[in-house]
């Protein structure tokens, strides 16, 4: 069978079946945004994210400096997400041999930049030959309680961390190669290029009984929280804010802003679900059943998973 006949999450789920955990210490392993191992009186959190040269970036669109930035926002993102603060990573390189060394000087420069803002130390690596370029950054982090995908609960409500959509809006605008970019466009582009880890609402993902980050899309994302707590999740449609300027941006290009609201992957921001009125965007709720639905005034109706994939 190809790889792509498995699909992404087929090919996992084969690999971890040849690797069983059998560690009374592993708390959590396969299947969630981290690994969470006791050691001692700790929990340590573990994952790992990887930038390759034209799955996740084309090198001639991109300062070094935001990717950079955006590997270390991604690991951060899902140690957040899991309740904890980032302590250490390890960054492995895979360099073509006519690299200009100022490129991933750059790449360094922007990690340190995102070292300095989410705290924590890069204290090893590994570096080989390739002929493709490709950076991988593994991480640990802390905490004192694993917040995962898989105790949501009938009666809880969902909520997100902010705006959705501006990743996906930003990378079009990339990909449109236009000689000039209008203000509101270049405000997409930057979410697409420096988002944001929420380490800033590390409280609230803790008084949640599930949270994820939004990485590959709101509807794909919340679908791994429907699988693993066995619950239905429903979006109420006009509970979902649309950011100016990807209102702009929709009005602009004639698009419809909730195609992106609802599957733009590279967000990097939080959805939750709890039974506590938290101070962050109420966009739904948690029945019995499976599967996440999209509730309009008119109809209920089941969203397809139409999230990122790499295969």
């Amino acid at each position: 069978m190809k790889i792509e006949n498995l699909g992404e999450f087929g090919l996992i789920d084969k690999l971890n079946q040849i690797l069983p955990i059998d560690d009374k210490d592993v708390i959590v392993g396969y299947s969630d945004d981290c690994a969470c191992v006791k050691v001692g009186n700790d929990l340590l959190l573990f994952t790992v994210d990887i930038q390759v040269e034209g799955s996740h970036f084309i090198k001639e669109k991109i300062n070094p400096k935001d990717l950079g930035w955006k590997l270390s926002t991604s690991n951060v993102s899902d140690i957040v997400s899991c309740g904890g603060k980032p302590r250490w990573a390890l960054v492995s390189l895979a360099l073509p041999k006519d690299l200009d060394y100022e490129f991933i000087k750059g790449v360094y420069e922007g990690i340190k930049e995102a070292q300095d803002y989410y705290g924590f130390f890069t204290i090893g690596g590994n570096v080989s030959s390739s002929k493709q370029l490709m950076i991988d950054m593994s991480m640990v982090g802390q905490t004192d309680i694993f917040v995962g995908r898989d105790k949501a609960r009938v009666g809880d409500f969902v909520y997100i961390s902010s705006n959705l959509g501006l990743s996906k809006a930003g990378l079009e605008l990339i990909l449109m190669d236009k000689d000039s970019y209008e203000d509101f466009e270049k405000k997409l582009i930057e979410k697409h290029y420096r988002p944001k880890a929420r380490i800033d609402l590390l409280e609230n993902v803790k008084k949640s009984s599930s949270c994820i980050d939004i990485s590959d899309g709101l509807v794909s994302d919340l679908g791994h929280v429907s699988k693993r707590s066995k619950v239905k999740i429903v979006i109420e449609k006009e509970k979902l804010p649309i950011d100016n300027n990807l209102k702009i941006f929709c009005q602009k290009y004639n698009k419809d802003p909730y195609q992106y609201i609802l599957y733009s992957g590279e967000e990097y921001e939080l959805a939750l679900t709890s039974d506590k009125d938290l101070d962050l965007i109420k966009i739904g709720y948690i029945e019995e059943g499976e599967g996440v639905y999209l509730k309009t005034q008119e109809k209920l109706e089941k969203l397809d998973d139409k999230g990122f994939r790499h295969f």
